[in-house]
C-alpha cells in the first residue's frame, strides 16, 4: 500500500476554478466514504481550506488510483473532470509526505509561514477518525505533519515571513499604515462564526476596533464567540491592556442594518451563494461617500502660432522646426491662423501626399481646385483644419475615501466582486489577496524550514518502512515460538518421566538457541527495510522461511485493532 494524494491550490489554479471546486463539510464527508468504498483505496483523508482541496488515500494501485482520487474530485466538487484535471497535482509516497509536511509549515500557503494551517490539518485528521476512513498510514502521517509544523514554528523564525491570512487581509486593506493605527476605534461586522471568522474578531480586537459585531446563520455560535471576545477583553483589562472592544452578536438579518454602520467587514461563511451582494453594499454606504473633489486640469499651454515662413524640406511651406512634436504638418496645430492664400499653399502641397483623389473619381487641376476650395471653407468656418491624431488623455475623477472596508476570506466568494467598483468601499478577498502574495518577500527562515521538512520526511520514511516488515518479523518469532513449542511437547513424549525443574530448562534453553540465532537476522532486516528500496526485504522473509502471508496479515490487523482502541480511549 502507498501513499497518494490528488489536489489543487492557489499554485495550480485560478481562484476562480478553487471557488467552484471548493466542499462544504457534507461534500467532504461524502468524498471520504465514497474514497475508502472505491477498490484501489483503503484509507482517505480530505484536507480542504480556502485555497486548496486535497485527497489524500493509501492506495495499492498507482494510476488506478489517481484515476478514481480525481474522478471523485470532480464529482463532489462540481466541476467537470476535462476542465479540472489541467489544474490537478499528483504526489505520490515521499514525494507526498513532503508535500504535506511543507503545507504544515506554512511553506506551501498564500502566506508563508502563517500557522492557521495547522488548525486545518488537526481538524482534517479529526474528521477523517471520526469516518474511520484513517488507518494506520494517514493517522501516522498527519499526526506527524502536525509535529512538523510546530516544529518549524517552534526552531525557526518562519513566523517572521509571514502571518495568517486574516492578518494580511487587514494589512491589504490598510495599503501600508499599520493595522493597529488603521483600525483604532473602527466599527468591525463580523459574518460567520467559524475558525477562520474567530481569528478574524480576535485579530481585530487586538487591532484595537472599538466594537465588533457577530452575525452568524447559528445564534448560538455567534453568542459563544461574542462571549469569548468580551472574556478575552477582561482578562486583557486584569493585565493591564486598555483595549476596549464591545463585542455583541445579531441574527443575519440584521446585517443590512449592520453595513450602515460598520467600517470594517470580514466575511468567512460556508455559504454557497453570496452573503453579501453589490445592492446590499450600495445601500450600506449610501449618504456615507462625501462628494467627489473637482477634477484638476493642467492649463493648456498656449504655445505659438508656427510661422508661414517657406520651409526648405520636400517644398513644405511651413518652418517645420517650428511645429510641436507629437503633430502632424498637415494637422490643426500646423496650419492654425494661417492666411488664407498660404492656407491654399499648404493645402496643395498636402493634396499631393494626403489626400486620397479616388474618393472623387477625378484628378487634374479642376480637382485639385475643389479639394483647396474645401479646404479653405472648412478653415474659415471652424478656424482650422480638422486633424486626425493621438486622443488626448482624459482626467478621470478620483475615487472617494473609502468608507466601508471589506476582507471576503470565503470560499467560494461570500462578497460580491462588483463591490471593487462601488465608490467608497474598498474590497480585499482571496483573488487579490493571491495577487499580492505572489510578491511578497521570503525570510531566511524559509531555507531551515525546508531543512527540517527533508529531515522528517527522511524519519517518517524510515519509520513506515521498518513498521512495513515489523508484522513479518512478529510472524517469523511467532514461528519459531511455535516450532519450540511442538519440540518440547515431542521431547516430553519420549521422555515421559521428565521431572519440572529439567523440562523447564531444556525449555528454557532451547527458547535461548532461537531467540540468538533470530536476533541479528530480525534487526538487521528491519535496519535494512528502514533505507530507501527496503520493502523488498519483507519478501525475502516470507519467502525464506515460507511463512503464511494470512499471519503476517493477522499481525498487521491485530497490531491495527490496538492502536485504533487506544485512540478511541483517548489519552489516559
Amino acid at each position: 500500500m502507498s501513499l497518494l494524494v490528488v489536489g489543487l491550490s492557489h499554485r495550480s489554479a485560478p481562484v476562480s476554478v478553487l471557488e467552484r471546486a471548493s466542499l462544504g463539510v457534507d461534500a467532504r464527508i461524502k468524498l471520504l466514504q465514497d474514497t475508502v468504498a472505491a477498490e484501489p483505496a483503503a484509507e482517505a483523508a480530505v484536507l480542504a481550506t480556502c485555497n486548496r482541496i486535497e485527497l489524500y488515500a493509501d492506495v495499492d494501485k498507482f494510476h488506478a488510483g489517481v484515476a478514481e482520487l480525481s474522478t471523485l474530485l470532480a464529482q463532489h466538487s462540481g466541476v467537470g473532470l476535462e476542465e479540472l484535471t489541467p489544474y490537478l497535482y499528483v504526489h505520490y509516497e515521499d514525494r507526498a509526505v513532503h508535500h504535506l509536511f511543507s503545507v504544515a509549515c506554512g511553506l506551501d500557503s498564500m502566506v508563508v509561514g502563517e500557522g492557521q494551517i495547522l488548525g486545518q490539518i488537526k481538524d482534517a485528521l479529526a474528521r477523517a477518525q471520526e469516518l474511520h476512513t484513517a488507518g494506520r498510514l494517514l493517522n501516522d502521517l498527519f499526526q506527524q505533519a502536525l509535529r512538523v509544523g510546530k516544529r518549524a514554528h517552534s526552531e525557526t523564525g518562519i513566523d517572521r515571513a509571514g502571518q495568517s491570512l486574516v492578518t494580511f487581509g487587514l494589512e491589504q486593506l490598510a495599503v501600508g499604515a499599520p493595522v493597529e493605527t488603521w483600525a483604532r476605534d473602527k466599527k468591525a461586522l463580523v459574518i460567520g462564526a467559524g475558525s477562520m471568522s474567530s481569528l478574524a474578531a480576535a485579530t481585530l480586537a487586538r487591532a484595537g476596533v472599538g466594537e465588533i459585531v457577530i452575525a452568524n446563520r447559528t445564534p448560538e455560535r455567534a453568542e459563544r464567540l461574542a462571549h469569548l471576545l468580551e472574556e478575552q477583553h477582561g482578562q486583557g483589562l486584569a493585565e493591564g491592556d486598555d483595549t476596549d472592544v464591545l463585542a455583541r452578536a445579531v441574527p443575519m438579518g440584521s446585517v443590512p442594518f449592520e453595513l450602515t454602520r460598520a467600517d470594517v467587514v470580514v466575511s468567512c461563511t460556508g455559504a454557497t451563494g453570496l452573503v453579501l451582494t453589490a445592492d446590499a453594499i450600495a445601500g450600506g454606504v449610501e449618504g456615507r461617500v462625501g462628494e467627489q473633489p473637482a477634477v484638476e486640469t493642467a492649463p493648456v499651454e498656449e504655445a505659438p502660432l508656427p510661422p508661414t515662413s517657406v520651409g526648405t524640406e520636400e517644398g513644405c511651406p511651413l518652418d517645420l522646426s517650428a511645429v510641436r512634436p507629437g503633430f502632424s504638418v498637415m494637422g490643426e496645430a500646423a496650419v492654425a491662423g494661417m492666411d488664407a492664400a498660404t492656407l491654399e499653399q499648404h493645402a496643395a502641397w498636402a493634396a499631393g501626399t494626403t489626400v486620397d483623389r479616388r474618393r472623387t473619381g477625378r484628378s487634374g487641376p479642376e480637382a485639385d481646385a475643389e479639394l483647396i476650395g474645401a479646404l479653405a471653407a472648412t478653415a474659415s468656418t471652424v478656424g482650422r483644419i480638422p486633424e486626425r491624431r493621438r486622443p488626448e488623455p482624459v482626467a478621470e475623477p478620483p475615487r472617494p475615501e473609502p468608507v466601508l472596508f471589506l476582507l471576503d476570506l470565503a470560499m467560494p466568494r461570500d462578497i460580491d466582486a462588483a463591490a471593487h467598483r462601488l465608490a467608497g468601499v474598498r474590497l480585499v478577498d482571496i483573488e487579490s489577496l493571491a495577487e499580492a502574495s505572489a510578491d511578497a518577500p521570503m525570510a531566511a527562515d524559509v531555507d531551515q524550514v525546508r531543512r527540517i521538512v527533508s529531515d522528517e520526511v527522511a524519519a517518517f520514511g524510515a519509520a513506515q518502512r521498518a513498521a512495513h516488515i515489523t508484522p513479518t518479523v512478529v510472524a517469523l518469532r511467532t514461528m519459531a515460538a511455535d516450532v519450540v513449542a511442538g519440540e518440547i511437547a515431542r521431547l516430553e513424549g519420549r521422555l515421559p518421566g521428565l521431572d519440572d525443574k529439567h523440562r523447564a530448562e531444556i525449555t528454557q534453553t532451547v527458547r535461548r538457541v532461537v531467540d540468538k540465532l533470530l536476533h541479528v537476522p530480525t534487526v538487521r532486516v528491519k535496519q535494512l527495510a528502514a533505507e530507501p528500496g527496503g520493502a523488498g526485504y519483507a519478501d525475502a522473509l516470507r519467502t525464506l522461511f515460507d511463512l503464511d502471508p494470512e499471519t503476517v496479515a493477522s499481525v498487521s490487523r491485530a497490531e491495527e485493532s490496538t492502536e485504533k482502541n487506544a485512540r478511541n480511549r483517548g489519552p489516559a
